[in-house]
């Protein structure tokens, strides 16, 4: 089962990019690129590594989900969009080796190049690229797609793509982008990444609209039926262009799949029991500790199984919105932190099942849990006096440790402390501002009913200070609405990670992302990034 971490964010996370100077070469066209290293797969290789190229096709898979959706454009920020349109429905140039930390091999693109300082790129499209439509993909719906996400699009793909500084067509094949003179090793792999989008089909003046309407996209499943905001099936195109690609053997194999969304957690356990859908990741540890003893599991019909994963595990945690007056001063936040018994949570509530993580990289060599840092990381921390504690220095972030007796005496009291020394002091049994006399008080956010018990656990213990929170439980859609526009006190966020951590952090950490409605900067943290 999935470790998560439940936990509060106290302190900052640090992130730079350096431009690593090299002697310029001649670029050449290559089938693919990494960063890190060199490709694992070679020119003319025939399959990735990690299919089957052989497996069979046809079949239908089953989903459900909570939630819903309103929009089949999954690039902007109006509307909940469907799932899987970005990674069934819109291809980008290059596509991901999974097997590789990050490494993209051609896609709609035959071809890329870039010089070793990276500072342009250019990709030469695959002339048998179509849309579904049967409209052949030219340099003229890259350039397009570039401008649209550019400058309309998603937060992130507005922050990315304006980096570059110049779009030129060379010949009639060939789109080349030119960066910024920031030294990003890692943009000419994002533009890799850029979903293409037909001209012909989105248009400035409608782009920024939701829409119900079946996307035209050039990947291999097609939207088949639609049911607002309840279910949503895919098709796979019997006359992809891609099929017979290597990125591509051994990949998209069911003709179809469907997505049907509940609005209880409830429900959709009894209708998975019932094999209304046919795969489900469990979230809840009670249910998998007790509920996975039904009839169709007892006949051999349901295999459960816990999947050891290869990437870092990424983190699930409370955030603070620091936006919030109520929530800017440092020693609130650590106060906080303290009263958040993870390991009573953990043991009478979820059984012992989950595994609290120390850095947004655990299970990987990228993290810092448990470690110093070495000379090197100490030389690039110099830069930055104090955005790190010693502590945290020498042995890693350490989240704070209870025996589990629920009483957790010592944590409050030196929650009390730091709460008094940020300007609050208990009046009775209720702890206010010294200069105002306003209560503390503030709102936790969330969508999941399965985060209940532990998010009203968390608010008694709060109480047991003066603090008073209230839980405020909403749908998915005014949640991510909510979110997207940072109107929250405190919520629950899922971040995750990879091999390769790199632009999105920006997205994540910066100040520019702070402001961004839209961004992942949910906790409102601005740091500066730098380029040494």
């Amino acid at each position: 089962m999935k470790s998560l971490l439940f936990s509060l964010i106290a302190g900052l996370l640090v992130y730079t990019q350096f431009g690593i100077a090299a002697k310029m070469a001649v670029a050449k066209p290559a089938h693919g690129i990494s960063m890190h290293g060199n490709l694992k797969h070679q020119k003319n290789f025939r399959h990735f590594g990690f299919v089957n190229p052989d497996a069979p096709k046809g079949g239908k898979l089953v989903y459900g989900a909570i939630g819903g959706f309103d929009s089949l454009n999954p690039f902007i920020v109006r509307g909940r969009p469907a799932p899987n349109l970005r990674n069934y429905v819109f291809e980008s140039l290059m596509t991901r080796a999974y097997d590789e930390p990050f490494s993209l091999y051609g896609l709609l693109a035959e071809t890329i190049e870039t010089p070793d300082d990276r500072s342009w790129v250019a990709f030469k499209i695959n002339k048998k690229a179509r849309f579904s439509d049967g409209k052949r993909v030219t340099v003229d719906d890259v350039i397009h797609s570039h401008a649209l996400l550019r400058d309309m699009g998603r937060p992130n793909h507005r922050f990315y793509y304006s980096k570059v500084t110049k779009v030129e067509k060379i010949g009639t094949d060939t789109v080349k982008f030119t960066f910024t003179p920031e030294g990003d090793r890692e943009m000419p792999l994002i533009m890799g990444l850029m979903p293409v989008l037909p001209k012909h089909v989105y248009s400035k003046e409608h782009f920024e609209k939701t829409t119900l309407k079946a996307p035209t996209g050039s990947g291999p499943y097609l939207v088949d039926k639609i049911d607002a905001g309840t279910s949503i099936s895919f098709k796979r195109d019997p006359n992809y262009w891609g099929a017979d690609l290597a990125v591509n053997k051994g990949r998209y194999n069911l003709d179809r799949f469907d997505h049907i969304f509940y609005r209880d957690a409830n429900v959709l356990f009894e209708d998975f029991k019932k094999g209304v859908h046919h795969i489900r990741l469990e979230r809840d540890p009670n249910r998998w500790a007790k509920d996975y003893n039904f009839p169709a599991m007892k006949k051999g019909l349901v295999v459960r199984e816990t999947l050891k994963l290869g990437i870092p595990s990424g983190m699930n945690a409370l955030v603070f919105n620091t936006r919030r007056a109520i929530f800017a001063d440092k020693k609130v936040r650590e106060a906080l932190t303290l009263l958040f018994d993870f390991e009573w949570i953990n043991r009478n509530l979820y059984h012992n099942l989950y595994t609290r993580t120390r850095s947004f990289f655990d299970r990987s060599e990228l993290s810092s849990g448990g470690r110093p840092a070495d000379d090197y990381e100490k030389s690039l921390l110099a830069k930055y006096p104090g955005a790190v504690t010693k502590a945290i220095e020498e042995r890693g972030y350490e989240p704070p440790l209870s025996n589990g007796s629920g009483r957790n005496r010592a944590a409050r009291r030196k929650a009390l402390r730091l709460l008094i020394k940020a300007g609050y002091v208990l009046k009775g049994a209720v702890l206010v501002n010294k200069q105002t006399n306003e209560p503390f008080t503030f709102e936790i956010l969330s969508a999941r009913q399965d985060q209940v018990r532990l998010l009203l656990k968390y608010i008694a213990s709060l109480k047991l200070v003066g603090i008073k929170a209230n839980l405020r439980i909403v749908d998915s859609a005014q949640f991510q609405q909510r979110k997207n526009t940072f109107d929250f006190d405190m919520t629950d966020n899922e971040w995750r990670a990879s091999l390769s951590p790199g632009n999105e952090q920006s997205f994540r950490w910066s100040a520019k992302a702070a402001d961004s409605e839209g961004s992942y900067n949910f906790a409102g943290v601005k740091i500066a990034l730098s380029m040494p």
